[in-house]
């Protein structure tokens, strides 16, 4: 038996290296690229987080560069005329998503709206998400959720918060509110925290199944690019991811059955879920029970982490720069005042606290690397050819920090987004992605991170844990953790005592 499994080792090894050397016949006109291995390609060349090394290799090969990871060839882009140029001119031959191995398991065989193949039922999904989920109406009906999971937040941050500082733990905080969030507007319930709707056991498995696919969300290195890995599943991944989907699969069913048997019930009238399932009645064609769960997690998975994230490193900036906090809190003032809490509407009242989060967006990425495209047909980026099949990386790090855009561009600088050239700026900006795969939950993610952060900045006082600045190292993955969770020290600012009651 060890004999033959040997066997079977070194003939897939030759297959490999057969179809490697195959797919490496270069055609004409690629974009530079690095020295190569055999078999692993550039993969020795990566490190993460990824976006730091490919900025590195952008510098030296230029802002369009080939790569090989493994047997797949991947194109990095890192100047924003050529992502734009991937976006208009070849929109459509980069609107596919390369298949990989979290996809197939986790996101029903790449069947959600962010990994389905472009055409017609990719269309037709997007066209219900943002009409039937994500539309202004919708997002509407849904703002009494927003409102109150932000102020269940300023109620846990001001507990000994009167008159004293004391230490808060924010990453957990943030990541607990953005997951209420979604999970009240997708299901009618809360998971995290206290009030929660659910027993602790359905509470805690969900709890388990978010951490694992956040953990596990982003690209297998191994076996999506050596796939003899995937072959023996080296490291047992595969196994791994297969049990994950199963898990989120059984779970999400689970939630769509609840609404079945409770169908009228108050509680859940106007969750996403219920929402779906009376346009089912009537449109079954366009509404099955596979597209219905496929939304629900696409949108726990794309809603959660990253505006977690974003508030999360607003506030270190803001931290590291008090004197952009102090303008943000006295436009705040001037404008909302101390006589009630600021809501969703305020926001667009508020141009400063804009541009604290476009800067965010802008220095701190929470997807740097965006979601990859991968290309239908022979295209050609610069003067440079792109070959079908080719994984697109865009490096919107790279793009945001690049000194031809930006002046001064590593510093955190919200007032480049005032003025007369404020819009403009704006523009230059792609935390969201771009084209007709650009992420249709932009609009909900503004409004959850305008109405917190205002919150956070109209309530307390904040400073540092010690006089030493707040640590920006970052951590790996699809998104961009800080490798050391916020910690900070708040008190409730004194004139808005009156409006938050002490327990």
């Amino acid at each position: 038996m060890a004999d033959v499994t040997l066997y079977v080792i070194i003939v897939s090894l030759l297959s490999v290296i057969i179809l490697h050397s195959f797919l490496r016949r270069k055609p004409k006109n690629l974009p530079p690229s690095p020295p190569s291995l055999p078999i692993i390609g550039h993969l020795h060349l990566l490190k993460f987080p990824l976006h730091r090394p490919l900025y590195n290799l952008s510098n030296k090969y230029g802002p369009i560069m080939s790569l090989w990871f493994g047997v797949r060839r991947v194109v990095v882009v890192s100047s924003l005329p050529l992502a734009e140029e991937c976006f208009t001119t070849n929109d459509i031959v980069l609107a596919n998503r390369p298949k990989l191995l979290f996809g197939k398991h986790v996101a029903y065989d790449h069947s959600t709206l962010a990994l389905l193949p472009y055409g017609a039922e990719w269309r037709n999904l997007r066209k219900i998400a943002t009409i039937e989920v994500l539309s202004t109406h919708r997002l509407n009906i849904l703002s009494s959720i927003r409102r109150d999971e932000a102020e269940r937040l300023i109620l846990r941050l001001a507990r000994n918060g009167f008159g004293d500082f004391h230490r808060v733990e924010l990453k957990t905080l943030f990541t607990e509110l953005t997951f209420n969030v979604i999970m009240r507007m997708i299901s009618g319930k809360r998971y995290y925290g206290e009030g929660v709707s659910v027993d602790e056991a359905e509470a805690r498995e969900f709890r388990e199944i978010i951490k694992q696919i956040v953990a596990n969300g982003g690209t297998n290195y191994g076996g999506d690019f050596l796939p003899i890995l995937n072959w023996i599943d080296y490291g047992g991944i595969k196994k791994m991811m297969a049990r994950l989907g199963k898990r989120a699969d059984a779970f999400i069913q689970g939630l769509v059955d609840e609404h079945k048997r409770r169908k009228g019930d108050p509680e859940f009238a106007d969750s996403m879920i219920s929402h779906l399932l009376r346009l089912q009645e009537s449109e079954p064609e366009n509404y099955s029970g596979l597209m219905i769960k496929a939304l629900v997690i696409v949108m726990l998975v794309a809603g959660t982490d990253t505006s977690s994230l974003t508030l999360e490193w607003a506030m270190t900036n803001l931290l590291n720069n008090p004197d952009k906090l102090e303008k943000a809190q006295a436009e705040i003032d001037s404008i909302i005042g101390h006589g009630r809490l600021m809501e969703e509407s305020d926001v667009s009242k508020l141009p400063y606290l804009q541009c604290i989060i476009f800067e965010t967006l802008r220095l701190s990425t929470t997807v740097p690397l965006l979601l990859p495209h991968e290309s239908s047909a022979d295209c050609t980026i610069g003067e440079y050819l792109v070959p079908h099949g080719t994984i697109l990386l865009v490096n919107a790090w790279a793009i945001h920090r690049d000194p031809k855009l930006w002046e001064d561009p590593t510093t955190f600088k919200p007032e480049r987004f005032e003025g007369s050239n404020g819009k403009e700026h704006q523009k230059l900006v792609l935390p969201f992605g771009l084209g007709r795969r650009a992420c249709p939950g932009a609009p909900l993610a503004q409004r959850v991170m305008g109405l917190t952060l205002g919150l956070l900045l109209q309530c307390f006082d904040w400073k540092r844990v010690s006089k030493v600045e707040i640590d920006m190292t970052e951590g790996k993955g699809v998104t961009m953790p800080k490798v050391v969770p916020l910690e900070l020290m708040c008190k409730v600012r004194p004139p808005m005592e009156k409006l938050i009651p002490k327990d």
